[in-house]
């Protein structure tokens, strides 16, 4: 979710005094929830002493399969399946898969490693302006536009996002990687001690100002402090306090994975009236939403099972020789997750999406 997701009108006619993007119960539950239950699988990986091993399938199934891959395809429902949005981009709807697709191959052509290295730093780059934009959002809502105020919040929820990283890069090799194995590059370890002052002063200037405003103005904005709280904590524990696979999947992608399927499933509640029947079907209620998400992530993962990874043969089938179209067939699977990264970066901008509501 980009940035500009900050320009966004979330109602029509009047501004709406609510504190929150949805409601206060979906609220909550997209943002303080996942948060809770990426903790409470941590607890339940340390009692029962996994932590130190990858990620097992009893949490790589609901955790990576369910929600990772599947939140890459709620995309669909903002474009591919809205057949009106389809018509009014139609240029950058096709050309950004296919561009996507020809530099995939490219990249994988100069080397396997090359090319995840790529893909992982484009990953990364989404993950922290996704919560910049949650941030920028609350924002706009509550009609906060004041420029030092902006730079409060700019500063915090990058810092909470950027240190973790730095620190994973300045103390490789760990127990974790983004995508595969040495995907990451080192860097020295000076960077991760001259930022750890600038991190902690980033996060207790936000909260003094945030305090400041509550007890002087009355004014608070506890959506926009959720977000930015859950990411400081699940972050750093999922990158500095624990070197663990483990630890990294449960807290990076549910608080990544949850909001974002729950403000595209909000979108297409809004949409279902006014687009074809087709997308209305697919649209009609939270299990036939996830379903499909969850259909076509299996899909995927079992094309990446069978013939790259051959990690979960008992889920998904005998593993496939494709050595000699590797070159094709990986940038192919992740062609799903490039084409969301990408468009992620216009398909909430207002500018681009004048008709865009929340409401």
């Amino acid at each position: 979710m980009n940035a500009e997701l900050s320009s966004l009108q979330t109602t029509t006619g009047t501004r709406t005094t609510s504190l929150w993007l949805f409601s206060p119960r979906v609220d909550l539950f997209a943002f303080l929830g996942s948060a809770v239950i990426s903790l409470l699988a941590l607890w339940l990986g340390a009692r029962l002493g996994v932590l130190d091993d990858n990620s097992p399938d009893w949490i790589w199934i609901p955790f990576v399969l369910l929600l990772d891959v599947a939140h890459v395809y709620a995309t669909a429902f903002r474009v591919y399946f809205d057949t009106d949005e389809l018509k009014r981009r139609p240029l950058l709807y096709s050309v950004v898969p296919l561009v996507g697709f020809a530099t995939g191959v490219m990249l994988y052509s100069s080397g396997e490693l090359f090319f995840w290295r790529a893909l992982a730093y484009l990953a990364v780059f989404h993950f922290v302006r996704q919560q910049y934009g949650w941030v920028a959002l609350y924002r706009a809502r509550l009609g906060e536009h004041g420029l030092w105020s902006k730079w409060i919040d700019s500063f915090a929820i990058y810092a909470a996002t950027i240190y973790p990283l730095v620190y994973w890069h300045a103390h490789l090799p760990r127990r974790f990687w983004w995508f595969m194995e040495n995907d990451f590059c080192s860097i020295p370890l000076v960077f991760a001690r001259v930022l750890w002052p600038v991190y902690i002063s980033a996060l207790l200037l936000y909260a003094l100002r945030s305090l400041y405003q509550l007890i002087v103005h009355g004014k608070m904005n506890p959506g926009r402090d959720l977000v930015v709280f859950t990411t400081a904590l699940c972050w750093y524990l999922g990158m500095v306090a624990f070197n663990s696979d483990y630890a990294l999947t449960v807290t990076n992608v549910v608080i990544h994975g949850v909001p974002y399927m729950v403000l595209v499933y909000w979108y297409s509640s809004q949409r279902r009236e006014h687009v074809a029947r087709s997308y209305r079907i697919l649209a009609r209620g939270p299990l036939v939403f996830l379903s499909t998400l969850w259909l076509m992530a299996y899909l995927e993962e079992m094309l990446w099972d069978r013939g790259v990874w051959h990690d979960h043969g008992w889920l998904f089938g005998s593993a496939w020789d494709l050595h000699t179209i590797k070159v094709w067939f990986v940038p192919l699977l992740a062609l799903p997750q490039l084409t969301h990264y990408v468009l992620d970066g216009f398909i909430w901008r207002r500018k681009n999406n004048p008709s865009f509501t929340l409401l």
